[in-house]
């Protein structure tokens, strides 16, 4: 992609810009506390990520009670689970996360470039704006797009045709970065070129079975990638 072209980058959030998967394990092990079942690991919590946190829940208390996912709401305490993992993760956020190195320096040089920022992700909103705050990106994007901010979420390419429809953007003027084939899927589906980081979380996937346009080493190679110094 060159550089003359790109007048926007959207991020994903967990695995991309983010570590979050210990606090997310350590919430979603308070709430199997709170209903008397036993803890489960943060490498099955890592695979879980990436279609929002209430599917997450739902994909642990279907393992631990060997039930399908789908009839969970009829089990007498999924709503007392899911009072208690909201309760965890709102006081967790920002507690055991990190940002990927080079994240905060990275976005530093291409708001420096004049290119816009969105973030677009599954997660739902009162947790991705606790997140963006404890890390201070929340001043750093222009755009972020939650997945309940509109009636759909990714891999639906709504999030993405938004964010360009709010920027005045065509699809070659806009970059997708993530880290899962959801966000390959996402911006294949909105006409964007997306890059993949290797680090983040895949749902146990190898990340070339996408297809993304590029996979990166680490998060500082999308400046060298468009040829901007740092």
């Amino acid at each position: 992609m060159m550089r003359s072209e790109l007048k926007a980058v959207l991020f994903d959030l967990d695995g991309t810009l983010i570590e979050t998967a210990p606090e997310i394990s350590d919430a979603v092990n308070d709430a199997l506390q709170a209903v008397d079942l036993d803890p489960v690991g943060l490498p099955m919590v890592r695979d879980w990520i990436g279609h929002g946190t209430a599917t997450l829940l739902r994909s642990a208390l279907s393992y631990r009670l060997d039930m399908d996912a789908s009839a969970l709401e009829q089990w007498p305490l999924y709503p007392k689970a899911v009072r208690a993992f909201d309760a965890a993760y709102e006081a967790r956020c920002g507690s055991r996360s990190h940002l990927y190195d080079g994240v905060r320096e990275t976005l530093a040089v291409l708001k420096a470039n004049g290119i816009r920022l969105a973030v677009v992700t599954n997660k739902e909103a009162r947790f991705t704006e606790r997140v963006l705050q404890a890390h201070q990106l929340d001043r750093v994007m222009d755009m972020v797009i939650s997945g309940d901010s509109l009636p759909t979420k990714k891999p639906h390419p709504g999030g993405i045709q938004h964010v360009m429809a709010q920027f005045q953007l065509a699809p070659e003027a806009c970059l997708f970065v993530g880290d899962s084939s959801i966000d390959a899927a996402t911006a294949r589906a909105a006409g964007l070129t997306v890059w993949l980081l290797p680090y983040g979380y895949n749902m146990g996937q190898p990340l070339e079975a996408c297809e993304p346009d590029a996979i990166l080493s680490e998060f500082g190679d999308v400046l060298a990638a468009l040829d901007l110094d740092e």
